[in-house]
């Protein structure tokens, strides 16, 4: 029996889709990526903001029409969609023979069984405060060399944009020793490279320890053999300790990479957020980061057009990004959500200016970052291969700047043969906008 898994959304929904894979494996399931091949499709899916919730209804009802005389037998829905319109999608798609809410993703098998023995339509929810604990090993679907580590569940920030915490539940740490051993169990299968990630990682182990513990377990992970790079995604930038900064400074296997969003610098709309920074304290953490790690790589995501956001309020922004220099820097529309305080707002903001604000941050980001690209030529940096230009002695590879999938690449013009997930040396030699180009650097002719 043979089972197609889409995964919609963010990397820690993507480590769910691996680990529900993972549980039907030992159930006997294999995988296509071919639909027409299926028996049961699983659609992990996504609705944190209106084009996600998009994507994920289109996948479904495209899905669904495999269920007329083809070989398709069980479709399910899992993820943030089926936790937020569970009834909805039942009663609109009769298609659907299973939904699956996010905290009970370790009873996939269980719902797939009753599923293939014609029970349905199956519904599986949890609490949110569960916490799934999967001792299957996870199907990696990255390409085998980096894997997404999730190292806590759900949030309680409340920002006022994001419904997130009423999809996934309150903020629940994975315990330090699972954490290791599935670290173990990844590094064992060939990742080269662990991503930390959660809806915030710099509160990892406060509601199970009493404190904050991400630099205790960056030092864990920074023992296992095999693993060369830890990255850090998602920090929020008020959890951001002295510990941690030093942690990131002095551990080699720690990329001296962070992930801080930071939605605005205005204080006037970071306060309608319900964020807990100012302009000021985010100046200030910044200036420290840079001054204790000058190497260190700096990506953030803004909101523009947030209810209320003021022509002022925009060049505020504008101005801190200028003068922020972010070295990668992601914008969003602002997207109304159902059910959030700031869709209750009186003064939203035209979709037109979203997206023309969105549009002019962008414009400054591409001057900042291609100039950033051009001060890198010269650099020798160490580069992870993750594959090969068809017909060309060129390989594909990424630096310790750049996570994947959201980030640039390194092009390596050697005549040497490489394999994906090998490391080397690289001198860069050009700059192609938010890509470099390099060429593999002989130390023994130095």
């Amino acid at each position: 029996m043979k089972l197609l898994c889409v995964s919609l959304g963010c990397d820690k929904n993507l480590v769910d889709s691996e680990k529900m894979m993972g549980l039907l494996r030992s159930d006997g399931w294999t995988f296509t990526d071919d639909e027409s091949e299926a028996d049961a499709i699983l659609i992990n899916t996504c609705c944190f903001i209106g084009d996600a919730k998009e994507e994920s209804v289109n996948t479904i009802l495209e899905m669904a029409e495999l269920k007329q005389g083809g070989r398709l037998k069980a479709l399910l829905v899992a993820g943030c969609l089926a936790q937020r319109y569970k009834q909805e999608i039942l009663d609109e798609i009769p298609e659907v023979d299973a939904i699956v809410g996010t905290a009970s993703y370790d009873e996939i098998r269980n719902v797939l069984r009753k599923v293939m023995g014609q029970e349905g339509p199956v519904s599986c929810f949890k609490e949110l405060s569960y916490t799934p604990a999967v001792k299957e090993e996870r199907v990696i679907s990255t390409g085998g060399y980096y894997a997404f580590l999730k190292i806590a569940e759900g949030c309680d920030k409340r920002c006022t944009y994001c419904i997130i915490p009423d999809l996934r539940g309150p903020y629940r740490s994975v315990p330090m020793e699972d954490l290791v051993k599935e670290a173990k169990a990844l590094a064992d299968s060939g990742v080269k490279e662990l991503i930390l990630v959660a809806q915030e990682t710099t509160l990892y182990g406060l509601d199970l320890y009493g404190e904050k513990r991400l630099p205790q377990l960056l030092r864990e992970l920074a023992e296992i053999p095999g693993i060369y790079w830890i990255r850090i995604q998602y920090c929020y930038p008020e959890e951001i300790t002295d510990e941690l900064i030093q942690v990131i400074k002095t551990e080699e296997k720690v990329c001296h990479y962070l992930d801080i969003p930071i939605q605005h610098a205005s204080d006037r709309i970071l306060k309608r957020m319900n964020r807990r920074t100012t302009r000021r304290q985010l100046e200030e953490m910044i200036g420290k980061l840079r001054r204790e790690i000058p190497d260190i790589v700096l990506r953030t995501t803004l909101i523009s057009g947030f209810p209320g956001e003021t022509e002022e309020d925009h060049q505020t922004l504008m101005e801190f990004v200028d003068e922020m220099e972010f070295d990668r820097l992601g914008v969003f529309a602002y997207s109304e959500e159902e059910d959030t305080p700031a869709a209750s707002f009186p003064d939203q903001v035209p979709q037109e200016l979203k997206e023309a604000r969105r549009d002019e941050i962008m414009e400054l980001q591409q001057e900042i970052a291609f100039a950033r690209s051009e001060e890198m030529v010269g650099r020798i940096l160490d580069v992870m291969i993750e594959g090969k230009v068809a017909d060309e002695p060129v390989y594909v590879g990424r630096t310790y700047m750049d996570a994947p999938n959201v980030d640039g690449l390194i092009f390596v013009d050697t005549g040497e043969a490489l394999m994906s997930g090998d490391f080397v040396r690289v001198r860069v030699t050009k700059a192609a906008e938010y890509d470099l180009i390099g060429e593999v650097y002989d130390e023994s002719a130095q």
